[in-house]
């Protein structure tokens, strides 16, 4: 990367800044930090309690990108990022830059939207200053919890979406889909202690538009895979990337099992991954519920 200044894997045809400089293993972590104004951690969730422990000490704003629960280990449930951040470095002032964006086309400069979210002014501050442009809008929140919720579970109901589309059950069923997927995301934050207008915002409605119904997105294409019948190790081989949603879809109905939040389409969406039902038996398990009213 350092040579071609291209990110063949990630980001292939677009040269990386000039201003931007790679540094090798050999550089050591804490003379890149020195310094700085804002650290940015981006990596996918199963590497950032390690990657926050190693920035403990610092006193610059950090924020994550990184979307998902971590997949739980010992405990009964997986944690959001916030939460990691107060056991692996509960001393930094820290936040979430999340929304709606592909990332190719954030790299081409097209028009996209995202939400900086922390408890610290500063953080929030230093997110739009650092971000915002142009072709880039930083909205500013103080709810984390509901940002990184709306970015999580959305990977999940893209895989859902994408099974959907995949079996051709059509329009009208991908609406109620989006919309009934939206209901279980917003339960589940107002239990974290989320605040219930945030998911009709970027990081809630708008991120999941995009990845339940954009060509882009990895998780619908999970979703459209298994639609055809092919397994889980098969489509995780052929995509050579991190599907969240796939990561993290267990964790989210272990953490809403644990709140006493129903969340079926999560729920169908895990039976799926694990084998225990197939597209069809998924598809009749949800319109076989019993009726209720709407808001509940």
């Amino acid at each position: 990367m350092a040579a071609s200044r291209i990110n063949e894997r990630y980001l292939p045809g677009i040269t990386l800044p000039d201003g931007l400089h790679l540094s090798g293993g050999s550089a050591k972590l804490d003379q890149v930090l020195t310094g700085q104004d804002l650290i940015i951690v981006a990596t996918p969730v199963s590497g950032l309690r390690e990657a926050l422990h190693s920035v403990r000490h610092v006193k610059t704003p950090v924020a994550w990108v990184c979307k998902g629960f971590e997949t739980s280990k010992n405990e009964s449930f997986g944690l959001l990022a916030h939460e990691i951040c107060a056991l692996a470095a509960p001393e930094i002032i820290a936040g979430v830059l999340s929304g709606p964006s592909f990332a190719h086309e954030v790299a081409r400069g097209q028009p996209t939207a995202l939400v900086g979210a922390s408890q610290h002014a500063a953080v929030r501050d230093a997110l739009v200053a650092a971000f915002h442009s142009p072709k880039l809008r930083v909205y500013a929140s103080d709810d984390m919890a509901g940002v990184e919720v709306g970015g999580a579970v959305k990977n999940v109901l893209a895989i859902a979406t994408g099974l959907c589309d995949g079996l051709g059950l059509g329009l009208n069923a991908r609406a109620a889909l989006i919309t009934r997927g939206l209901a279980e995301m917003s339960r589940l934050g107002v239990a974290l202690g989320a605040k219930a207008e945030t998911f009709t915002g970027l990081s809630g409605l708008g991120d999941l538009v995009l990845t339940a119904t954009g060509d882009l997105s990895r998780n619908r294409k999970v979703g459209l895979a298994l639609a055809e019948g092919k397994t889980l190790a098969e489509i995780m081989a052929g995509l050579g990337h991190v599907a969240e949603g796939v990561y993290c879809a267990k964790s989210v109905v272990q953490r809403a099992g644990s709140l006493g939040v129903d969340m079926p389409i999560s729920r169908a969406v895990v039976a799926l991954l694990d084998g225990q039902l197939t597209a069809l038996q998924a598809v009749a398990e949800l319109m076989g519920r019993e009726p209720r009213i709407e808001a509940a």
